[in-house]
């Protein structure tokens, strides 16, 4: 079975720049191309972008997708490694969590300097930013 880009895109969720962008950057093999050169794809490529934008949609970077393609690849090797891997991923998403909890914390407080509708003169938000006081 081959399928062409639309399809595989059509298939997976994934766009066709996407899926291009996967192929320039070797995550993807390079697909067949028929005599008008069409990409043509098989059942490997589609397994294959599945994995990928599963781990896309971890957050995971596209140097760990390639790590975690080469376990999947080698099902024999000891997968200490991709534990590693995820507990240093985890322990980022905790992280930038603390970090948007701070955000989130800073934009209530400035929210707090305007309270209602007014001229933009006199808006505690748009003075706060201009001063800098949002930052105290």
């Amino acid at each position: 079975m081959t399928i062409k880009i639309g399809e595989l895109a059509k298939r997976t969720g994934a766009t066709v720049e996407t899926i291009r962008y996967y192929e320039k950057e070797h995550l993807l093999p390079e697909p067949f191309r028929s005599e008008g050169n069409y990409r043509l794809y098989n059942e490997e490529h589609i397994e294959r972008l599945q994995f990928i934008l599963h781990c896309r949609t971890l957050d995971m970077a596209l140097d760990d997708v390639r790590i975690l393609l080469e376990y999947w690849e080698s099902p024999d090797k000891d997968c200490g490694d991709v534990n590693n891997l995820l507990d240093e991923h985890i322990h980022a998403v905790e992280i930038r969590m603390e970090e948007l909890m701070h955000l989130k914390h800073h934009l209530t407080v400035l929210r707090q300097k305007c309270a209602s509708s007014a001229p933009a003169s006199s808006c505690g938000i748009l003075n706060a930013l201009a001063d800098n006081s949002c930052n105290e």
